[in-house]
């Protein structure tokens, strides 16, 4: 009776780290992956595939990180802080390679998505990326699917 009168209050939830380079990527491969509001198992799967090769992770190692990014996409800046941090720490040539990451993860469900490519298409730019490098991504993500 009194649980009802006098809720416990739920714990503060612990604060979210400040995001860098490693953060800032898995949100963004989680962004585009919400980018057609839906998160299915293989986006899921192929984010901390991503994750555990790019930052030489275990498993579970990678679903933890993908978890922590995940609650910062949620909560934290918008896309162009994101992409800012990688510019900053991450050389263009590796960029390059997130545009292609970024890519499998809108793809791996077998579904073209125009708002997934439209995210995408930002986050390029964010990035840094040319045009051409903008497309030659595109051209070569849809031709490997």
């Amino acid at each position: 009776m009194f649980e009802r009168l006098f809720p416990r209050r739920k714990p503060d939830p612990k604060p979210l780290p400040q995001p860098n380079a490693q953060l800032a990527l898995g949100a963004l491969l989680v962004r585009v992956a919400l980018a057609d509001r839906q998160y299915r198992a293989a986006e899921v799967g192929q984010i901390d595939r991503i994750l555990s090769a790019t930052f030489n992770l275990k498993p579970l190692e990678a679903a933890k990180l993908r978890a922590t990014c995940e609650a910062l996409e949620r909560h934290a800046p918008g896309t162009p802080e994101f992409a800012r941090i990688l510019r900053e720490e991450v050389n263009y040539a590796d960029r390059r390679a997130l545009a292609d990451a970024m890519w499998s993860v809108a793809l791996v469900d077998g579904k073209q998505d125009t708002d997934e490519e439209d995210m995408l298409h930002q986050i390029e730019a964010a990035l840094g990326l040319s045009e051409a490098d903008i497309d030659a991504a595109r051209k070569k993500a849809l031709r490997n699917d």
